[in-house]
């Protein structure tokens, strides 16, 4: 049966092998059956700009990509919060489309909106502050400006200080609140909505002005792996191991 498949939240980096050759084993057993991959955000650990291509790691994850590109499989990618500066040389070389975090698809007949995830997170002001800032123009080219070595420790001492703030944040404002997902669904003709981001895989119904809609999490590639599949009969969530 046609089907596409969707994937977040892989943080892919050299320094989790396991997890990287999960992903090469997803790519070549599963992925060329779909008719499409989408990949909702934070694909990479993080993107410090497509000049960094030319590391030998994010070489070969663009050539993964591109191979199944090539068998017949539809790619699109959403920006997440780690890897927003993905940018029209990598999607060249990995032979991918970018999509815009919100975009609504007709999913094989049911309409399903499909977002990273993090402008859901709204109890977490400091957070969203912070990303209006990072998205926007004039901060993308300032910052990419400047040499490549100088992006990446920017980012490396940005990420400890966001792990240091998550550290003291209470849980639930990491999360999604319900107000700002109703607000999503109403807006666009309330449809199904699968995202990722929040790391919390899980599928939830919400009532929305008396209309039921279907919302995706989906899961983190840190421990092991998973994926959605979904064709006109509905979605199944699915689950990958790394190998012994």
């Amino acid at each position: 049966m046609p089907h596409s498949l969707f994937i977040s939240d892989l943080h892919l980096c050299p320094t989790r092998p396991a997890i990287n050759a999960l992903f090469a084993r997803f790519i070549q057993d599963t992925a060329p059956r779909a008719e499409a991959l989408y990949i909702l955000g934070d694909f990479f650990d993080y993107w410090a700009g497509d000049d960094d291509l030319a590391d030998p790691f994010h070489a070969a994850m663009a050539r993964q990509l591109a191979q199944l590109a090539q068998s017949g499989t539809r790619i699109y990618l959403m920006h997440g919060n780690r890897d927003f500066l993905i940018g029209a040389a990598f999607l060249r070389a990995a032979g991918a489309i970018l999509l815009p975090d919100p975009t609504l698809i007709d999913l094989y007949g049911q309409a399903t909106l499909l977002m990273h995830g993090d402008t859901l997170c709204s109890d977490d002001v400091a957070y969203q502050t912070f990303r209006a800032q990072v998205r926007s123009p004039e901060w993308q080219r300032t910052f990419l400006a400047t040499p490549l070595a100088a992006r990446k420790a920017q980012i490396e001492a940005l990420r400890k200080q966001s792990e240091q703030a998550k550290s003291s944040k209470p849980a639930e404002i990491m999360d999604t609140n319900a107000d700002t997902v109703a607000v999503a669904l109403r807006a666009h003709g309330y449809p199904r909505l699968i995202h990722g981001h929040t790391h919390r895989p899980a599928r939830h119904m919400h009532e929305v002005d008396g209309k039921r809609c279907e919302r995706w999490v989906l899961p983190d590639w840190y421990e092991s792996g998973g994926y959605l599949r979904c064709d006109a009969a509905g979605c199944v969530a699915h689950s990958l191991e790394i190998s012994a």
